[in-house]
């Protein structure tokens, strides 16, 4: 099995892209495209759920309205109990007044204030009583008439309480949707790259492969042969092998997008990217750290061989300086090449390429 270094570009840009838009619960690219295949039957499932939820509601509502109307009803003739018995109490103060035994003026004037007191009390009590009952019960009275609004809301109109209590979690769903869809092209881009890399890495142990293979220049490197100034490349897949480095773009594109898309952009960002890498390998600095063994005819180049995988078909032109192939044809292709270099010159090639990896930004001075 080959070694396989970073993730795929596409799956990257993706997941930043997802995290940019607070989705970030996806773990897999599986993941994300399980969840645009199951959408509706995910909408359905919440749907069901919230229906389950306000049918508890109204289970529940029922109860508390019986429990309410219970309630209401023993408070009620609690307080009216309460209020007779204080009622017939001063009735029978004012109709039995306590018999002073003298013949006292200041008595007689205190017994008469006692008992104006005594039916001022009374006809208090008895115009306040229905006030006085429905104060005592006033707050489950309350209680009783809003539970029983939202209980006569979800019965009169049960599908409208369903789609209120599911609209959050709707709307958070729809829009996880719109966000997934709008980044198609890297889904396709990522489910073409993972084919590309499940492919590679049936390749040995003498392989490595590096994903998304990222750098920046500074000053750019020129080429002047297309008068072209290259400040950064960036390769879908890096193979380093005994027969060389081979530069691996894939493009994951239908036979109706291949027909009317154009194949010249990602032919040139190949070229591009393999002068750069060229000047990379060759230069000075890059012999002195690879240490390539002597030929009898001079010193040994880097061998880099450019190719362009198409998942399922490809054109029948060719393009000069990069091979495409279909996903069938690449291990074939790569197997093709006899060996140029040792394991151990291998392994440095494939360690130099992770530094310049790992560092990102290349100084070409």
């Amino acid at each position: 099995m080959s070694n396989v270094y970073n993730m795929i570009g596409s799956l990257s840009t993706l997941k930043s892209r997802l995290r940019d838009n607070d989705i970030d619960d996806f773990k897999s690219l599986k993941e994300v495209m399980d969840f645009q295949s199951s959408f509706a039957a995910k909408r359905q499932q919440l749907i069901a759920e919230h229906e389950k939820l306000i049918e508890q509601e109204q289970h529940a509502l029922k109860l508390a309205l019986e429990q309410l109307e219970e309630a209401i009803a023993v408070q009620k003739q609690q307080t009216e109990n309460s209020l007779t018995a204080e009622i017939e109490k001063l009735k029978q103060q004012i109709e039995n007044p306590v018999n002073w035994a003298s013949t006292n003026i200041l008595n007689g004037l205190v017994q008469n204030f006692q008992q104006w007191q005594y039916k001022r009390h009374l006809k208090s009590k008895e115009s306040s009583f229905i006030e006085e009952v429905n104060r005592s019960i006033s707050e489950l009275v309350a209680s009783h008439q809003h539970k029983n609004t939202r209980f006569q809301f979800i019965t009169a109109r049960f599908v409208e309480a369903v789609n209120q209590s599911a609209q959050s979690a709707l709307f958070e769903l729809e829009r996880r949707k719109a966000v997934i869809d709008s980044l198609n092209s890297f889904i396709y881009g990522a489910i073409g790259e993972q084919k590309v890399v499940k492919a590679l890495e049936r390749l040995s142990d003498e392989y490595y492969l590096i994903n998304d293979f990222t750098l920046h220049f500074k000053p750019a490197i020129y080429n002047r042969q297309e008068n072209d100034h290259i400040q950064s490349i960036q390769i879908d897949h890096l193979l380093v092998g005994p027969s060389g480095v081979f530069i691996i773009e894939s493009k994951n594109w239908s036979e109706q997008s291949l027909a009317n898309l154009s194949l010249r952009s990602p032919v040139d960002q190949i070229r591009r990217n393999s002068f750069a890498l060229f000047v990379l390998l060759n230069n000075e600095n890059g012999n002195n750290q690879l240490r390539l063994s002597k030929h009898h005819w001079g010193n040994k180049k880097i061998s880099i061989k450019n190719l362009l995988v198409l998942i399922n078909t490809k054109p029948k032109e060719e393009f000069q300086f990069v091979k495409i192939l279909t996903l069938r044809e690449l291990i074939g292709y790569i197997n093709y090449f006899q060996p140029l270099y040792s394991s151990a010159e291998t392994q440095r090639i494939a360690e130099f390429l992770l530094e310049l990896n790992d560092s990102k930004i290349i100084n070409t001075k």
